[in-house]
């Protein structure tokens, strides 16, 4: 949980940016916790390394819109609540695909039989559960969050950059001119 969000924070270097997807992954498995035991399932190896391999998966639903609702502040959207609002008119339907197609490697696993099957049924529900949930939160929670935590770019103060945003324009640069 941890190395992720040391992650998150070295390229979005934003404290701000960080705390969204830092609060969204807690969300996802709280809310997965909930569904499981509704289901009668404990808490055991299964379930422990499902929600493990989730909370890359979970993450992931929550940097795109943080990243969305940037790219909308750096084109000079004049408020976060509407770059909230535009960035998520545009990747709600990517959202929802991730999310389906998630939901599609994980499902058929739940349906496995025999004695083996009762193991994959726990991982693959649990799999789902937090996929699903996480996508609730994309689409609800965590532009919320964006247009209430983050803040429009001052020109001044958003070119102050330390020497990871510096080694990434630099990066961005050479990547550019390989690419063309």
């Amino acid at each position: 949980f941890l190395l992720v969000f040391l992650v998150v924070y070295i390229f979005l270097q934003d404290l701000r940016s960080t705390l969204i997807p830092a609060i969204a992954v807690p969300v996802s498995i709280v809310g997965t916790f909930f569904f499981l035991n509704l289901l009668g399932y404990s808490i055991n190896l299964l379930t422990l390394f499902a929600l493990v391999l989730a909370i890359g998966i979970v993450v992931d639903d929550a940097i795109v819109v943080v990243e969305a609702v940037h790219a909308k502040l750096e084109r000079g959207a004049e408020s976060t609540k509407i770059a909230a609002e535009e960035a998520m008119s545009e990747i709600t339907t990517s959202l929802i695909s991730i999310t389906l197609v998630m939901g599609a490697i994980f499902i058929p696993v739940s349906f496995i039989s025999g004695p083996t099957g009762v193991f994959y049924q726990q991982f693959g529900l649990t799999m789902v559960i937090s996929i699903f949930i996480s996508a609730v939160n994309a689409l609800t929670l965590s532009p919320m969050l964006c247009a209430l935590l983050l803040k429009v770019h001052n020109n001044e103060e958003h070119n102050k950059k330390g020497f990871l945003g510096r080694f990434f324009e630099k990066f961005n640069i050479a990547f550019e001119a390989v690419t063309v």
